[in-house]
């Protein structure tokens, strides 16, 4: 049973994504997406109820099963969000049934190329599903054929390509460290032989390999100065796919380094690599902090939030423990679930006021009550304030580093505080300032961003038992 429902987690979106590729008309394609992604979601739940087992391909254990979950459930409702998005798009003339032919095939070939990097027990499949992933999300980013669109999607694929070439490069020298001890062939690639050997590995080549691995996956993660693809993609490419790259592809990424940092910490002799991963994060918590200020465009504002709060992540792993790395998965779930809402949110608006420009949009909890409460929600949350779910998650993060490294915890707690004023600079003649612009309803579905706010208010307030026990669970595997 555990095979067939892993199986589903790949062959429902790759199922979808070829029919989807030959049906014509907007309205059904669309249809068929949510119910696509919905299927998907329901099999990854089915995760919890059976015995984890890992094959030569395909790996299952508590690390990926918090991933697989988030990752369809948020790509479900994105889906939902972006089918009534979509739609008004082609009604105002935005967007063409010709650009569009593709886009929910795309949108489920996304899906499983990011399901399968997250259950692959093959460090070469891995790399694959992920360079999958990024293509994919290229097409999806130039999908208005503007030149602003065009010029994202191609620095997107160039510094995408860049990037992948260098998480290539590492996972090649953690073959060649391996074949040594395990032999030629394909189990010289399995992640679970990889671990299990790694202790006898030449501890040299792994710390050449994780520094590749983390330049290449850091690029995909968005982590400065490694991040220059992240703002153009979110600000010029469709909402509904600026909440998946933000809220889900950079998870992905952060998903193998986290794989990659298992494996050496089983080698005596290699690096830790702890402090490589703490420096990049303060340096984006910092750098994307003092960029919130200059921002003009919401969507592009928001990305450089999404490269502040990767940072905390990566922080918060590379850190590690018991604590730090249950903090961790806090906010990373947190942040997935709350920049996506806010991401949904800002493309209502974008909709409604005809701009992204942060100067055109103004009063809105007077001229559109619930989408301005709603941004204002998330904003209250994505900055770290009580009593919504990231506040208790960077509270963690920030009360494990005191007591470890107190001096880190200044750089820290500032550049979160340097985000906080950055954000409510911005944003604040977006919410209660002079109305402008139009003040028609927004067309496309509150329910996503309405289910995403209200689960991140629910977790600052109760967090589940067995969602607590399945995050102790994995961050004592993380170590």
């Amino acid at each position: 049973m555990t095979i067939d429902a892993l199986e589903a987690i790949l062959l429902i979106p790759a199922i979808s994504a070829a029919l989807l590729a030959i049906l014509p008309g907007y309205l059904l394609t669309a249809k068929l997406n949510v119910v696509a992604a919905l299927a998907t979601f329901l099999a990854s739940l089915l995760l919890f109820v059976i015995e984890p087992t890992s094959g030569q391909y395909l790996l299952l254990d508590d690390l990926n099963k918090v991933f697989i979950v988030l990752t369809t459930f948020v790509g479900f409702t994105a889906s939902v969000f972006s089918a009534s998005y979509i739609h008004h798009e082609i009604e105002i003339g935005r967007l063409t049934p010709a650009f569009l032919r593709f886009y929910h095939a795309m949108y489920q070939a996304l899906m499983f190329a990011m399901n399968l990097a997250l259950i692959a027990n093959n460090i070469g499949l891995m790399w694959v599903a992920v360079e999958m992933a990024t293509l994919t999300t290229v097409l999806m980013v130039g999908i208005y054929r503007t030149h602003e669109a065009l010029e994202a999607a191609w620095k997107y694929f160039i510094l995408g390509s860049v990037g992948i070439a260098l998480a290539l490069f590492g996972t090649i020298l953690v073959y060649m460290a391996a074949r040594p001890v395990v032999g030629e062939g394909m189990d010289g690639m399995v992640w679970t032989v990889l671990v299990k050997h790694a202790a006898q590995f030449d501890p040299a080549l792994l710390n050449v390999a994780f520094v590749f691995l983390l330049l290449g996956y850091g690029t995909k993660v968005g982590l400065a100065p490694l991040h220059a693809w992240l703002p153009d993609a979110h600000a010029e490419g469709p909402t509904p796919i600026s909440a998946v790259l933000s809220g889900l592809l950079l998870n992905v990424a952060l998903y193998a380094l986290l794989r990659f940092k298992l494996m050496l910490a089983v080698n005596p002799a290699a690096i830790t690599p702890g402090p490589l991963m703490v420096t990049m994060g303060l340096i984006s918590v910092i750098f994307a902090a003092l960029m919130l200020y200059r921002r003009r465009d919401i969507k592009r504002m928001f990305a450089y939030s999404s490269i502040e709060h990767m940072g905390i992540i990566v922080f918060a792993f590379g850190m590690g423990g018991p604590l730090a790395n249950f903090a961790g998965l806090l906010h990373m779930t947190m942040h997935s679930l709350t920049k996506s809402a806010i991401f949904f949110a800002v493309g209502h608006i974008a909709q409604v006021k005809s701009t992204q420009k942060i100067a055109d949009i103004g009063g809105l909890t007077a001229t559109n009550p619930a989408l301005g409460w709603s941004l204002m929600l998330g904003v209250i949350a994505i900055v770290g304030l009580p009593p919504l779910g990231i506040f208790m998650s960077e509270f963690l993060v920030v009360s494990s580093t005191f007591a470890r490294a107190p001096w880190l915890t200044v750089i820290l707690v500032l550049g979160i505080i340097i985000a906080l004023g950055g954000l409510f600079l911005r944003i604040g003649p977006v919410m209660f300032g002079e109305p402008k612009g139009n003040t028609a309803p927004a067309e496309a579905s509150y329910v996503p961003m309405f289910t995403h706010l209200g689960l991140v208010l629910m977790a600052g307030i109760y967090l589940p038992p067995v969602l607590v026990s399945s995050f102790q669970n994995v961050a004592k595997l993380l170590g």
